[in-house]
């Protein structure tokens, strides 16, 4: 007899950079954290739903008691696991007390199942973004690595993470992510990345953990056609949601339906089992200086999503569960669950309540 698809199980990504950090506080000022862009964030044009507040009111990601509440109420809406950013460049982390001092630290937290994505990028160290004339990812940003640097990133994760009785396993294999697979690709070389990733295996392999279940994130059609050939055993997004180089406004249900359209070509691609992840919304305006009527069209003023709305969310979650049910690949991802400096967060809000969280549990619950 055929065996019964599996049941995808729902991971929502979580941005790790709601308290202070020493870089922050030498570039802004002391205590500064994304929470000033968020409030201090207006409307720009007619109906632009500015600023996003949380219905919580805010918070620093350090603290159990904060996080155990927030965590409770996926895990309790139908989120089965969480996909911690993981800032990492050469062995220098940022933003780990996050995860180490509060999602480990709190009740659920130190049981619900988590992974890790290696956020290959720093933190952004101008904000809001006041230069329209700079590339959109500052190269400085970028984190390079080589094979001695990422079986170290490995080697570290399952001793601190890995190891961990609550850590997520997909087929057995510890699932971990790369945000920028392609700057890994191009930068590291294809032969260089395919000898990284081998030796990390077999590190693993030969120290008693589990093997990697390693997935890239929003190749481009540049490295789409290698991913697999290099290691890399699956495809998935952080956020596909609008037309990055599209008009400055536009609809989310028409980015839903055309984004979901595209999945089983990611698959076909690059060979690999494609895994899709959606988005409650987009709208990076926090993170951008206010130009007035000027909209630069790029990255974070442009573009920006409108009409999102929690029932128009859960038909895309919807249809995330039901492709991926058919792929029987296993996973869907949500991003996020707080990223409020670009508009796409499960966390209770001022606009809608418990209306995402609700439609995470409608969702599944339809299946």
């Amino acid at each position: 007899m055929p065996k019964e698809p599996r049941t995808p199980r729902v991971c929502a990504y979580v941005y790790p950079g709601w308290h202070p950090i020493p870089e922050r506080d030498v570039s802004f000022h002391p205590g500064f954290t994304e929470w000033e862009l968020v409030q201090g964030c207006r409307p720009r044009f007619e109906g632009h739903s500015q600023p996003r507040l949380p219905l919580w009111g805010t918070y620093d990601d350090r603290d159990p008691t904060e996080v155990e509440r927030r965590v409770r109420l996926a895990l309790d809406h139908g989120v089965d696991a969480f996909v911690h950013g993981f800032f990492w460049c050469r062995g220098k982390r940022v933003f780990e007390d996050a995860l180490d001092l509060g999602f480990l630290a709190s009740p659920s937290g130190s049981r619900a199942p988590f992974a890790l994505m290696w956020a290959n990028r720093m933190p952004r160290r101008v904000l809001p973004v006041r230069r329209k004339d700079l590339p959109v990812i500052d190269e400085t940003r970028r984190v390079p690595s080589d094979v001695e640097d990422f079986g170290a990133l490995i080697a570290h994760l399952a001793e601190h993470y890995f190891s961990r009785s609550n850590y997520m396993l997909h087929e057995g294999r510890a699932y971990f992510s790369i945000f920028d697979s392609t700057f890994f690709l191009r930068e590291m070389g294809l032969d260089n990345a395919q000898e990284a990733i081998s030796k990390a295996r077999a590190w693993l392999s030969g120290n008693g953990y589990p093997d990697l279940h390693l997935a890239a994130i929003d190749p481009s059609e540049e490295v789409i056609g290698h991913v697999r050939e290099v290691g890399f055993d699956s495809v998935t997004h952080y956020v596909l949601l609008p037309e990055w180089k599209g008009p400055s406004l536009q609809d989310y249900g028409e980015c839903t339906a055309r984004r979901a359209e595209q999945w089983p070509a990611f698959g076909e691609r690059s060979g690999l089992p494609y895994m899709p992840s959606v988005a409650p919304g987009w709208d990076a305006s926090p993170r951008a200086a206010d130009f007035g009527q000027e909209i630069p069209g790029k990255y974070p003023w442009s573009p920006v999503v409108t009409g999102e709305n929690p029932e128009l969310f859960q038909h895309a979650l919807e249809q995330a569960l039901a492709f991926e049910q058919q792929a029987d690949s296993g996973l869907v991802f949500v991003a996020s669950l707080n990223e409020w400096a670009e508009g796409h967060y499960l966390e209770p809000d001022e606009r809608f309540g418990m209306g995402w969280m609700e439609a995470v549990r409608n969702a599944r619950e339809s299946r």
